[in-house]
């Protein structure tokens, strides 16, 4: 991996043909350190999110030891990355034989479900193991979130009494989890969760170990600021100690965008303009999925040497396939004398950009460069001018 100060400089000095990664471990270490340091319980992450080695590894020396799994291919990647990590299987919804390989191969001990079927798959799997923490998924309401993920997994509170007993008597620890959706914008989402988790707990008369709210912890983009992520996590813990668990119970949550979406951004290249679209080579099926397919806005900024003077315009995105799907209507600000052949970076795509990125068409680059200024926007950085946006003074 190569490295290089800033994205400025890069572009300047390079002048890449392909798209160019640029990941900030310094970024992603700050993320870490402050959910150690402030979240009042256990830090999983959430390793869909961005499922680079290189990430993981940042942040387990940042401090984080947990790791939210979703996929037997997480777990291996996981266990050959960390070996001394805690993985927890948190998909509800598991093959057979990746339980077996989790529990019997990799140490894995604990493991979501919402549903009595899945109990009985976790048990065949794992021979009716005994040590074993069981986290039921409640379904709770993503109204807050900007994504929802109320609609695939999770038992409805009213419905769970039989499910949390069943579970009670086969664990050596009973967890509840839920996911209040993803980029949630209100502390409310997870007090909202927690009167939910009190409901299942009441109706079902069992002793909780483990209270699990998930992620949803936000990111800052362009039209999307949330509060200060201290306000998350006071609400959480107040909710928390008002439960009725036990005095020895663990609280736990699995960021995954909030720990890594500020860890990597893109360097693109404009190829053509036409009229307020820019034709740019990267796109849809490379990093910027979402910006195609749910309307995602992320902070862009023009990378020339001597800055733009004109004054910013509305900008929409085609990528390089020869797919009309590949557009990203924005619109994203940029300065209207912006031209073929300009570079524009791409900010906060550590989350799902690397995830999500294909090589359809023959398009896609491999190419990642690591710098060392401040991500585009962030929620950590300690500036008193304003605690949510890095300064964007360029520096060659």
């Amino acid at each position: 991996m190569h490295n290089h100060h800033s994205a400025l400089g890069l572009a300047t000095a390079l002048r890449p043909i392909n798209p160019v990664t640029l990941v900030r471990p310094h970024a992603a270490s700050r993320a870490a350190r402050f959910f150690v340091e402030k979240f009042p319980g256990k830090t999983l992450y959430a390793v869909k999110a961005n499922p680079s080695p290189e990430l993981v590894r940042i942040l387990w020396d940042a401090g984080v030891t947990h790791y939210d799994v979703a996929s037997i291919g997480e777990v291996r990647m996981v266990a050959r990355t960390l070996p001394d990590a805690t993985l927890c299987f948190m998909h509800p919804v598991k093959a057979e034989e990746a339980i077996a390989e989790a529990y019997h191969t990799h140490g894995v001990r604990t493991f979501s479900l919402d549903t009595m079927e899945e109990l009985e798959k976790v048990l065949r799997a794992t021979g009716n193991a005994t040590d074993l923490t069981l986290c039921v998924r409640l379904r709770v309401s993503s109204d807050h979130s900007k994504l929802s993920l109320a609609s695939k997994f999770g038992v409805l509170p009213g419905e769970a009494k039989e499910l949390l007993f069943a579970a009670r008597q086969a664990a050596d620890a009973l967890g509840i989890c839920f996911h209040v959706g993803s980029q949630a914008m209100s502390p409310d989402a997870y007090a909202e969760a927690m009167e939910r988790v009190r409901a299942a707990i009441v109706e079902a008369a069992v002793t909780v170990d483990v209270i699990d709210v998930g992620g949803g912890f936000p990111s800052t983009y362009p039209g999307m600021e949330p509060p200060a992520l201290e306000a998350y996590f006071e609400t959480i813990h107040r909710a928390f100690e008002s439960l009725p668990i036990s005095y020895s119970a663990e609280l736990w949550a699995e960021p995954g965008r909030a720990l890594c979406a500020e860890y990597s951004s893109l360097i693109v290249r404009v190829e053509k303009r036409r009229g307020d679209e820019l034709y740019i080579n990267d796109g849809a099926y490379g990093a910027l999925f979402d910006a195609a397919h749910i309307g995602w806005r992320f902070p862009v900024r023009l990378l020339r040497e001597p800055d733009s003077n004109a004054k910013d315009m509305p900008f929409s995105f085609y990528g390089p396939t020869c797919d009309d799907l590949d557009h990203m209507a924005g619109p994203f600000e940029l300065p209207a004398d912006i031209r073929a052949g300009d570079y524009i970076e791409i900010g906060m795509l550590g989350a799902y950009g690397s995830a999500m990125r294909t090589a359809f068409n023959g398009f896609g680059s491999d190419e990642i460069v690591e710098v060392t200024d401040e991500p585009m926007a962030s929620l950590y950085l300690d500036d008193e001018a304003d605690t949510r946006v890095a300064s964007n003074v360029f520096t060659l």
